[in-house]
């Protein structure tokens, strides 16, 4: 993992509407019913994600797979990152801990697959940047640890995927806006309900723990 953040830009004029969704953890079902009830259509709108697309839930190949289509972006999360490292052969138990042991159980036509899917995981931002109609929107997948965003400057990379501490402060009463962006949107720590503080909006409602997946219309 690179020591700073990757950033990558969307053109929000180029789509119809814009949806944003949580932690999905291989929950393909319910992403496509909650699709479904807005109409989503792949030719006019975009999908993005806070990450987490993978481990837990049943189907973490296919949703995985996602970042293949032309109408879905993601941003990487902590579970691509276990994935990613644990293929290096890195920190291996880690991710086995943490929902990784689907991998090791492909048959060998899956897991080409699966390897594949994973190393172009390795090629998604940490940091995604849309112009919509509504302004700048930012999306990550834990933190952005600075209090002003700027679109490339230097952020740890690892604070972008791991970082609790914002929410951590913001739940003790400690809650600071970050100006640069109109809204931040984040996954990781999962909340019974979407949690808003400032500008900042924590979207993993736990679909994976028997909580609900949390999909917002942003444009």
């Amino acid at each position: 993992m690179s020591d700073f953040a990757q950033y990558k830009q969307i053109d929000g004029s180029k789509y119809r509407r814009i949806f944003v969704v949580g932690d999905v953890h291989g929950c393909l079902q319910q992403l496509n019913r909650a699709l479904s009830a807005q109409h989503f259509q792949k030719h006019q709108d975009l999908l993005v994600s806070v990450g987490d697309l993978i481990d837990r839930g049943e189907h973490s190949i296919s949703c995985l797979s996602l970042i293949e289509q032309p109408w879905f972006a993601s941003v990487r999360g902590n579970h691509e990152q276990m994935a990613i490292d644990a293929l290096k052969g890195l920190n291996v138990p880690r991710w086995l801990k943490n929902g990784g042991d689907w991998f090791y159980k492909l048959d060998s036509a899956k897991e080409s697959i699966a390897r594949e899917l994973i190393a172009l995981a390795d090629t998604l931002p940490h940091i995604i940047e849309i112009q919509s109609n509504n302004g700048l929107m930012v999306i990550a997948h834990a933190d952005y640890p600075l209090n002003r965003y700027e679109y490339g400057q230097p952020v740890d990379a690892n604070e972008v995927v791991w970082s609790r501490q914002r929410i951590a402060d913001s739940n003790a009463g400690h809650v600071k806006p970050i100006t640069g962006a109109e809204s931040f949107f984040f996954g990781h720590t999962p909340v019974e309900n979407l949690q808003q503080f400032a500008n900042q909006y924590y979207i993993d409602t736990g679909v994976v723990f028997g909580g609900r997946l949390t999909l917002l219309q942003i444009q």
